[in-house]
């Protein structure tokens, strides 16, 4: 693969010098099998983004590459926020070892700093600090897509969390005319959101789609994330379905197929609202790690404590019980709650399944 470089002179007509940049950038051979790469110096750059700017960078994109030699401090910073304002869906990382690069790194969206023989104020203006530049590959292939992976995951589930304990309600009180009757007590609404589901959500953060040697030996695996496939408004409205799909199955189970006495409807519903949760992390584990499974045994202790606790009324800090616990230790709620739970959650992973099989993942024929 070749070279392509855009030379201007140093001295002379300012007009003249304008003519051969844009001559030299408009003679680039855009759209051919292997392009050569585009190389420029700090005057030829100078000339390009002052005068040609929007040609400049409609032959930029179209290069394999671009090269920018001798160039300032302030220019290599201009280059950045060019992309950034040409380029809005473009993410840009900007890596460098000196401080003539920390104008440019701060420009970036990510600013990666490698510590070496001119000091480290590269290194304290980054976001992310290397020893070498061969940890570059590394640092994106591997941790880079686990970040991508479980931000995607985790910030979606949190939201389907909230969701679906909010449609739980929402149905309760359109079945009762909009009374403005709490299903939950306070206490069931706060350890729903701390020890009944955080363990296993916050779990999420140790999963892995693929293994360290297979990420950093395939890097075409990379360029599936690039699409942005897994954090985007469709992921968002197939999770809020998700969440809306399996409040009103829960709620409507409860009361309409079930029970009537109300005590009854919260232990049934709450206590599949949490299998439903717990399964639903299940689901979407990727590669299992010990701690996982760990998170989910104990909140199922914890729960079945609370249980125990909030059956008298001492500890649900009020005249009466939350739970039943001659009612929850029968064979009729155990069968209740399978139903609810079942309902909820077998069509998500009969729908998942499917969807797996019938355009699998790259990172699925690995193994």
């Amino acid at each position: 693969q070749g070279m392509y470089q855009v030379a201007v002179r140093s001295s002379g007509d300012e007009k003249e010098r304008r003519r051969e940049a844009r001559q030299a950038l408009q003679g680039y051979p855009q759209g051919k099998f292997n392009a050569p790469c585009l190389v420029l110096d700090g005057a030829a750059l100078s000339l390009c983004v002052s005068h040609h700017q929007q040609l400049f960078m409609e032959v930029a994109c179209a290069a394999p590459a671009v090269i920018c030699c001798r160039c300032t401090p302030t220019q290599k910073a201009e280059i950045v926020q060019l992309i950034r304002m040409t380029q809005p869906k473009a993410c840009t990382a900007a890596i460098g070892d000196g401080g003539n690069d920390v104008g440019m790194i701060q420009a970036a969206h990510v600013g990666i700093g490698i510590q070496g023989r001119e000091g480290r104020q590269a290194a304290l203006a980054a976001d992310f600090s290397l020893q070498q530049f061969s940890h570059l590959g590394r640092l994106v292939l591997w941790h880079g897509r686990n970040c991508y992976m479980r931000s995607a995951t985790l910030s979606q589930f949190v939201i389907h969390r909230g969701l679906i304990i909010s449609v739980i309600q929402a149905v309760f009180s359109s079945l009762f005319y909009f009374a403005p009757v709490a299903l939950y007590n306070g206490v069931l609404v706060a350890g729903y959101a701390t020890i009944f589901t955080y363990g296993p959500l916050f779990s999420l953060v140790l999963d892995e789609d693929v293994s360290e040697p297979n990420a950093l030996k395939f890097p075409e695996l990379y360029r599936e994330l690039q699409k942005r496939r897994y954090l985007s408004v469709k992921t968002f409205l197939v999770w809020t379905w998700k969440a809306v799909y399996q409040g009103c199955v829960i709620m409507l189970g409860g009361i309409v197929l079930f029970e009537q006495r109300f005590v009854h409807v919260v232990g049934i519903t709450f206590t599949a609202l949490i299998l439903t949760e717990l399964l639903m992390v299940a689901v979407e584990v990727k590669r299992w790690h010990p701690l996982m499974l760990l998170a989910q045994l104990l909140t199922l202790l914890v729960y079945l404590a609370c249980i125990v606790a909030l059956s008298s009324p001492d500890f649900a800090g009020g005249t009466m019980a939350i739970f039943d616990l001659r009612f929850m230790l029968s064979v009729p709620f155990a069968f209740r709650v399978t139903i609810l739970t079942a309902a909820s959650t077998l069509p998500i992973w009969c729908g998942k399944a499917c969807s797996h099989y019938c355009s699998p993942r790259v990172v699925s024929k690995l193994s």
